[in-house]
């Protein structure tokens, strides 16, 4: 019997009108050096209908390419809420690539226009004569436009056209928007993400057993909007009623502690060096004020035990752990503690990566594809399924990737009988030692449990008796003097004795990928090039 049910297109123009209609006194904050900007749901959406028209006149048609080079702001929201809804795809650019990443994405996904903020125009202008495609830039707001030769500006567009529109209609299936890997191996991989993937995991984060984003909150959207369509938020924000505060570049731990005094958000997320520089600039601040927080999302990396302590003692705020990827759009699984655990043990569960959300399948596989208990002892890979899931790279074949209709993560780790996850590493960071494995992500976590350090990232350096061992790169914390001595006598109540590192550095910082994760391929290549002052015990 067929279902008798309307059969309406799940698209992102049906989110922007119900945000428009529904929620439209609720507000985007947009955070100045000297001011706050705001925007109504209602003109955000009447905005994006006058963006809409006018990349119509400037020849943007159906599926083509609509490039955004722009922090998290009022103005990167319109182009979010524009360019799916008219039917080409929007294509969020990472503004921390190199140059020559920047230029192979522009030019590989074939974007016709881009729109860039004033202030990222130097960035912009190092590829400008590697993109012959591009054929019309707009720039939103001040800066040297003279950089980038002929340019449209971002308001002037605006204000020759009238708001009203009809969206059109089409599949579903169709592309809305696109987003780069980071290439931390090879080129970056295009992620293609369609009107209806976008639609349902939108719901997905609405879910109480997930985000739980609603009218109620003001999230505070540190996550960058080129990262993953900052997690997905920017749409459910329309489909929950939930208001969104833009930091733009201010993402240090003082604008970040400002802005959760006087604008109060209910909710924020962003990756964990962020919030460990937020705990830095706190601990340097007696006004330190979090209390408006119901929780802190925190991805991208694996979240330490001490910084989810930390939160939770000095200001009752409870981090929540979310997994994902860009192929899984990112929003794949969340660490909330099971209803009826035991208060004492929660932090037990929410240092782990998370039991799925409902709408994705989770296995995991050795490494002859076998999969492997839900038992929490067996190691292997995890994979992953859904309708928000990925089942392809733009224009490229990654045959590898994919194993009977299942993304492969490379993420490796365990899954216990409540669904819970825990990943010990990156299949491409683990640690073989002697044929046994060593979790560089444990052993971070353990070495930053420490005070007198700030940052610590594990790499796997070739060893000629064990094949492989851990090299542990510190960066102390403000005014301490902890050595290698005093972190190998801290490790040896809290891990197995044949874990604990021989070879120890000291830097003044841990380089970073794009995304503010942990860039461990320049460790490695810096401690293979002799260029790191190494300590190293027999």
């Amino acid at each position: 019997m067929l279902s008798t049910m309307q059969d309406a297109p799940l698209l992102i123009s049906n989110m922007v009108r119900h945000g428009e209609w529904l929620y439209g006194d609720k507000k985007v904050f947009t955070v100045h050096a000297d001011r706050v900007q705001e925007g109504t749901f209602f003109e955000i959406s009447q905005r994006a209908e006058k963006l809409a028209k006018a990349l119509t006149k400037l020849g943007v048609g159906d599926g083509d390419r609509v490039g955004t080079f722009m922090w998290n702001n009022q103005e990167h929201m319109e182009a979010y809420l524009a360019v799916p809804s008219m039917g080409a795809v929007l294509h969020t650019l990472n503004i921390r690539l190199f140059p020559e990443q920047l230029a192979f994405i522009i030019n590989h996904a074939d974007d016709k226009v881009i729109i860039c903020d004033g202030s990222l125009i130097p960035l912009l202008a190092k590829v400008r004569d590697q993109l012959p495609n591009v054929q019309h830039i707009i720039v939103s707001g001040a800066g040297d436009r003279s950089l980038l030769g002929d340019v449209l500006d971002y308001e002037e567009l605006l204000a020759a056209e009238k708001p009203g529109i009809v969206w059109p209609t089409f599949d579903e299936r169709k592309a809305a928007a696109m987003c780069y890997t980071s290439g931390t191996t090879g080129d970056p991989k295009g992620v293609v993400y369609s009107h209806r993937s976008t639609w349902l995991h939108s719901l997905a984060s609405m879910s109480s057993n997930s985000i739980g984003l609603s009218e109620r909150d003001r999230t505070l959207l540190i996550v960058p909007m080129f990262h993953v369509n900052a997690w997905g938020v920017a749409y459910t924000a329309f489909f929950s009623g939930c208001e969104i505060i833009m930091p733009q570049m201010f993402l240090q731990g003082e604008p970040i502690l400002n802005m959760s005094k006087t604008l109060r958000p209910t909710i924020a997320l962003g990756v964990p060096t962020v919030w460990n520089d937020v705990l830095r600039a706190a601990a340097a601040d007696p006004s330190a004020d979090l209390s408006s927080l119901r929780g802190i999302l925190c991805g991208g990396a694996a979240v330490p035990r001490s910084m989810i302590e930390a939160f939770k003692a000095k200001f009752g705020v409870e981090v929540v752990q979310g997994w994902g990827m860009t192929e899984t759009s990112p929003l794949a699984a969340v660490s909330i503690p099971p209803y009826g655990s035991d208060p004492t043990h929660e932090v037990d569960y929410r240092v782990k990566a998370g039991r799925v959300v409902a709408g994705v399948q989770l296995r995991i596989v050795d490494d002859a594809g076998n999969v492997l208990p839900r038992d929490g002892k067996s190691v292997g890979e995890f994979e992953i399924a859904g309708p928000w899931i990925t089942g392809s790279y733009y224009g490229v074949e990654a045959p590898d990737k994919f194993h009977d209709g299942w993304l492969r993560t490379g993420d490796v780790g365990t899954l216990d009988g409540e669904g819970f996850m825990v990943i010990s590493d990156r299949s491409k960071d683990v640690i073989k030692s002697g044929g046994e494995w060593i979790s560089s992500v444990e052993l971070e976590n353990e070495v930053i449990a420490h005070d007198g350090v700030f940052e610590a990232a594990v790499v796997a350096v070739p060893d000629a008796r064990w094949d492989e061992r851990p090299l542990c790169c510190v960066v102390r914390n403000p005014e301490s003097g902890v050595t290698a001595e005093e972190l190998r006598e801290f490790l040896a109540s809290r891990v197995a004795k044949w874990w604990i590192p021989e070879r120890w550095t000291f830097i003044d910082s841990v380089p970073k990928t794009s995304t503010g994760k942990f860039d461990k391929k320049v460790l490695r290549a810096a401690y293979a090039a002799g260029e790191l002052d190494v300590v190293q015990f027999d």
